[in-house]
């Protein structure tokens, strides 16, 4: 089978279904065990998405790098920015009406002690904008790397949208540190919850020590053991999310997504994807992990396709995490993207995972090894109460207001087992997504619900380490099987780059991408491209798009039922197009 064409021209009724027949085949045949074949229905270069109208491209001509969207905020219509140098505030609708900028260099002297420092082989004494978090109504909170001396820094940025006021206050400056790493090529993640700020950090110059940090508020500055690899072993932190366990606020816990080195055999993989949690609540220990979290606890996040042979294939390095919520807070679902870059197999793939299966994870057994070289087991002896993990004031432990009324037996079995034994494996046990012996690996997700004639659909958009977005969905087959149907990829910056960060808005039906070189936002549909006639635009299988009678249109559930042709489970045009197939 031919490769799909970039556009579909028109042909006669005959040869359209003829070919809409073919097609159909053929995008299942291609839906075979080589991960690599997966061939896009619309493929757009920077010009040609250019040209469709629906892209707008950051384009004030900046003298930075290194973009990342660190926070959108749908009341006020703006996205806010962090890159080299720069603090942006972007309007939702178009990024380049009225962009508010703000530009906060580090310090000459700073910059220079940096550079002495040996610090600048690729620019890196820079203030790079890492952090940006909402403190009130009115303000920011901003941090930098501050050309390796991190900086923090209140922003106003106004009431409304329309004060269009964005400003740094010049007397609130503050230390980074614990907030922001030093480096530019460490990632920071952070939340602000109750001004409070929780941030998986790497805090000294040399970037050995790394922790999960609560700074600022009212409650003592906390911190994991520092130096102790058996709970952070040179973790690269990727999101951090607060999700709730139940209606009692006090068993609120964040949890944390990195990967890390693996301390085990030379024989284990070098790194593993972990998922953490701290109760937000948590004092530290009494007169042991004196200002150090006493529930903070990690398991192993699996992404592996099962083989024939009953051997895995695992991606082992978390690259992003996408929380889908739901109508309960309390279940948001998991998407994550992995990657594999060994020497032998290379590749990607999206894992999704329920807060039930984590859950059971972290109310397992605790792992416990007898010493350096024995295998891991699972704890089999006294469990000291209360459980080690639970928060206090909560469900389980409602006379404990603090973890320093915690017995010494609790905070010691936490410092010595911080590991879950079982892993977590996502849903079906299998990846939804899988890309191996392709030149790209994903580095990005987000993930749209749509509502279309047939039922409701989650649409992938999965950023690439070449600059392109994929968007992709994933249709259920018999038996457990899958069909996955890449509807387009897209050349998204006109200098291809990695896809750092990505945001999307359903109320806006937009899709917001940065990367080294810029920011970008472009529509989540462009179902004009798909052709003219109605069966281009039903083989197309875009919940986004429907054949409205005359062009194939968005897709709107109160349109006039009669004319809509729309077929994403099936894609058979012969059955939806009947009459409209010539145009």
């Amino acid at each position: 089978l031919p490769s799909t064409p970039r556009r579909v021209p028109t042909m006669p009724v005959v040869g359209v279904l003829l070919w809409a027949t073919l097609l159909t085949l053929g995008w299942r045949a291609a839906h075979a065990k080589d991960h690599g074949f997966a061939t896009p229905r619309v493929q757009l270069s920077f010009k040609e998405l250019k040209a469709t109208g629906t892209a707008h491209f950051f384009n004030f001509l900046l003298n930075s790098s290194d973009y990342r969207i660190l926070l959108k905020d749908e009341d006020h219509d703006r996205m806010y920015v962090g890159s080299k140098d720069y603090v942006l505030s972007l309007d939702l609708h178009d990024i380049n009406r009225e962009p508010l900028i703000i530009h906060w260099p580090a310090s000459q002297q700073r910059i220079e002690e940096c550079i002495l420092s040996g610090k600048n082989s690729n620019g890196e004494c820079g203030n790079f904008i890492r952090l940006i978090q909402p403190w009130n109504r009115t303000h920011l909170y901003v941090c930098g790397t501050g050309a390796y001396n991190p900086i923090c820094a209140f922003v106003n940025r106004g009431r409304k949208a329309q004060d269009y006021i964005f400003y740094l206050e010049p007397d609130k400056l503050e230390s980074g540190k614990g907030k922001c790493s030093y480096d530019p090529k460490v990632d920071t993640v952070s939340a602000l919850i109750n001004e409070e700020l929780y941030a998986g950090v790497y805090i000294d110059f040399m970037g050995t020590d790394a922790a999960i940090f609560r700074t600022m508020g009212k409650q003592t500055a906390m911190r994991t053991d520092q130096y102790n690899s058996r709970w952070l072993n040179d973790p690269a932190f990727v999101r951090t999310q607060l999700i709730p366990d139940s209606s009692e606020r006090n068993d609120d816990k964040l949890y944390f997504f990195f990967r890390e080195k693996s301390a085990d055999s030379p024989l284990s993989p070098g790194v593993y994807s972990r998922i953490g949690r701290i109760c937000l609540n948590d004092d530290g220990g009494h007169c042991c992990l004196v200002n150090k979290w006493s529930t903070f606890l990690k398991a192993r996040l699996v992404c592996s396709v099962p083989g024939p042979d009953g051997i895995e294939t695992h991606f082992d390095e978390l690259q992003d995490v996408f929380i889908q919520q739901t109508q309960d807070t309390k279940n948001p679902v998991i998407y994550a993207v992995f990657s594999a870059s060994g020497s032998v197999f290379k590749g990607s793939a999206v894992c999704v995972y329920s807060m039930a299966d984590i859950r059971m994870v972290f109310n397992g057994p605790f792992a416990h090894k007898e010493g350096p070289n024995y295998q891991w087991m699972p704890y089999t002896g006294k469990m000291p109460y209360p459980r080690p993990g639970t928060c206090p004031g909560g469900t389980f432990t409602p006379s404990m207001k603090s973890t320093k009324d915690y017995p010494d037996e609790v905070i010691n079995f936490m410092r010595a087992h911080p590991l879950m034994y079982h892993a977590v494996y996502p849903t079906h046990r299998q990846p939804l997504v899988v890309r191996t012996n392709v030149n790209y690996r994903f580095t990005t997700v987000a993930v749209d619900q749509v509502d279309a004639a047939d039922g409701r659909y989650e649409v992938l958009f999965l950023g690439t380490d070449r600059g392109t977005v994929q968007k992709v969905i994933v249709l259920p087959r018999d038996d457990m099987e899958t069909e996955e149907l890449m509807l387009e990829e897209i050349e998204v910056f006109k200098v291809p780059a990695p896809i750092k960060t990505m945001t999307i808005s359903s109320k806006r039906q937009q899709l917001y991408v940065s990367s080294a070189v810029g920011v970008t936002h472009l529509a989540l549909h462009r179902c004009d491209v798909y052709g003219e006639a109605c069966a281009d635009c039903c083989l197309a299988r875009d919940p986004y798009c429907a054949w409205d009678g005359s062009a194939c249109t968005r897709y709107s559930a109160s349109s006039k039922r009669r004319s809509r042709r729309q077929d994403v489970r099936h894609g058979n045009p012969i059955r939806q197009c009947r009459g409209y197939n010539s145009n």
